[in-house]
């Protein structure tokens, strides 16, 4: 008897990828995949752009100016949906390709999914070398794309049509599993996205992926909570895995009923709301007063999605409590066991609910509410208008975009003074705060505004960026003006990179070569970003004052395209409160008597790190 032959669709490879992603489906009944950013070029214009363009609507494409930042929007995209939706970013086969490496590393840092699919050389190898080939002189198989390898969480070269059918669900097991997620790389070389194959049809039937919940082990979970139940003074690390999770509710619950402080950590940041009395606030290098001295006490700190990086640690000097035992809860075994932590591998919302069943009403001694009341009373200082005429402080303009803050205003940064004086002093509403801190990318800024923005359309978005990142990466303003998409920038003009100018002079070295009046030039400059902005298509203005900022700031809601507001500040002064050491290594070697004592400094610093618990 003669079996039924599948049915099969003629496609080339590129249509049946992008097929494909069409029909992957989240439990909300959205595709996971939201879209494509694609510049074309001879490595993927004539095999998936000739895709794209016909299935169209169904997989929308979106043009963008630099392969680096139309990943980055896409990054900021699924960041803003909390990971249950994502978007592609396709290249051509050289710069086009490695421009993308940045921003794989910064996904694969973040733990954010990202799919890229860079076009590769011809798997025939009938041409080569081809435009823009790298040739490794000893292996055959290398092409630019390898060096994804590194900063992605799945790579794979599609040299056959037929890879595709265990190539793409493997890529999309990987953006959807809470542990492994991050960045997938697909180098599709050219010749086969124009090759035809017979698909089976029901490959392109529609699927719907869940993430799953992990549990926690039986013998892991009866410790931790064995741990916390013998707790003095317990303090909750807030980390980007609770909004991941969703369990800013359980978080919020789990700390009210059984009263311990929450910190948290620059991805965790917002899961509560700053009004709350539990919430302490930023933790770390990074952090408010009380928060750190609330991690000094503390002899259980308990990490809830946290990968503890060195700002949230204060390089490992900071919970310097001799009696400190840590615990990690996080869905990655890796992260769950750093630095010698009491493991629990697990969803954050499976394992608040299973700890606070075991806790019953056990409540811990109040926390010293006195900590944040006096912290708010000295922030309020430095966020307060300048009572002078000279330039203001980054602190300051922060105080301006907070009072003109909207409960629905999300307020984003990446790199430079800011993520640092937000984390310290920005008073977030629960889900108001965006920041990409885990690569700290200066260029991430415009292009993650634009992606917030599309993700959330009803946020208020307010980007907060220096000189120095603008003129980095801006052309992706002019992208947003193109799709209507309207968020608001506050660009800080210090004329240099102010931040690492006091770093610089922070560990004992001169000024040199980070602003522009240390640096090596024959004119310094006089750069005009209000009309660059214009003539990308934005709306642009400079506030002469920070009342002028504030006024221009409300008004920028008004405007149904980006709003770029300039204004002038001083590159000397920190936030000048808050804050902890940072492990930045000082020369052992030196001529001057300050790089001498922040050199004795720095060895009395590292002799107090606490690296294992």
């Amino acid at each position: 008897m003669n079996a039924t032959r599948p049915t099969t669709i003629r496609l080339t490879a590129a249509q049946a990828m992008v097929r494909w992603l069409s029909v992957q489906m989240t439990e909300e009944g959205e595709r996971f995949i939201d879209g494509v950013w694609a510049i074309f070029g001879h490595g993927n214009v004539a095999g998936l752009g000739e895709a794209l363009h016909g299935i169209g609507a169904d997989l929308p494409t979106l043009r963008g100016q630099n392969e680096q930042t139309m990943a980055h929007a896409a990054i900021a995209y699924a960041k803003a949906h909390k990971r249950k939706r994502a978007m592609a970013v396709t290249s051509s086969i050289g710069p086009g390709a490695t421009n993308m490496v940045t921003a794989a590393a910064l996904a694969h840092v973040n733990r954010l999914p990202v799919l890229l699919v860079p076009g590769d050389v011809f798997a025939n190898r009938r041409p080569d070398p081809v435009l823009q080939q790298i040739e490794d002189f000893d292996d055959g198989t290398v092409s630019a794309n390898d060096c994804f390898r590194p900063v992605s969480r799945y790579f794979d070269r599609i040299t056959r049509p037929e890879q595709l059918l265990t190539a793409l669900p493997r890529a999309m097991q990987v953006m959807t599993d809470p542990a492994n997620c991050g960045p997938v790389t697909l180098a599709f070389c050219q010749d086969v996205q124009a090759e035809g194959y017979d698909w089976p049809e029901a490959f392109f039937t529609p699927k719907i992926w869940r993430i799953r919940r992990p549990v926690p082990d039986a013998f892991e979970i009866a410790e931790v909570i064995t741990a916390i139940k013998s707790a003095k003074a317990p303090v909750i690390v807030a980390g980007g895995g609770v909004i991941y999770s969703g369990a800013e509710t359980a978080l919020l619950d789990f700390a009210r009923k059984h009263r311990i402080p929450v910190v948290e950590t620059q991805a965790g940041k917002s899961a509560l709301d700053w009004a709350e009395p539990l919430n302490f606030g930023a933790i770390g290098v990074t952090g408010t007063d009380a928060a750190n001295a609330v991690a000094a006490r503390a002899d259980v700190v308990i990490g809830i999605g946290t990968r503890f990086q060195d700002f949230t640690t204060a390089s490992w000097s900071g919970f310097s409590n001799p009696e400190r035992r840590l615990i990690s809860i996080n869905v990655t075994g890796y992260d769950a066991a750093k630095h010698g932590a009491m493991p629990l591998v697990s969803d954050a919302r499976v394992a608040i609910a299973r700890i606070a069943a075991a806790l019953g009403d056990q409540v811990f001694p109040e926390p010293d509410a006195a900590l944040r009341e006096d912290w708010y009373a000295r922030a309020d200082a430095v966020l307060a208008a300048p009572n002078h005429d000279g330039l203001p402080s980054d602190a300051q303009v922060i105080g301006a975009v907070q009072r003109q803050a909207l409960p629905a205003t999300v307020v984003m940064c990446a790199a430079g003074t800011m993520p640092g004086s937000l984390h310290t002093l920005w008073r977030a509403h629960a889900g108001g705060y965006h920041m990409e801190y885990g690569y700290s990318c200066m260029g991430y800024e415009i292009a993650g505004a634009m992606g917030i923005k599309m993700a959330r359309p009803d946020a208020d978005v307010v980007c907060m960026l220096g000189d120095g990142s603008y003129m980095m990466a801006n052309s992706e303003l002019a992208t947003a003006v193109m799709l209507g998409l309207p968020f608001t920038i506050v660009l800080t003009d210090n004329r240099g990179y102010g931040c690492i100018n006091r770093l610089q002079q922070g560990t004992g070295g001169e000024a040199f070569n980070n602003l522009y009046a240390s640096s090596n030039v024959a004119t310094q400059p006089e750069i005009d970003f209000v009309g660059h902005a214009r003539a990308m298509g934005a709306h642009a203005e400079k506030a002469g004052s920070i009342a002028e900022l504030e006024a221009a700031i409300a008004a920028a809601r008004t405007r149904p395209a980006p709003s770029v507001i300039v204004i002038d500040t001083e590159a000397v002064t920190g936030t000048g409160i808050g804050g902890a050491w940072w492990d930045v290594a000082v020369p052992e070697v030196g001529t001057t008597e300050k790089l001498r004592a922040a050199r004795a400094e720095y060895e009395t610093r590292t002799a107090r790190q606490r690296l294992v618990n």
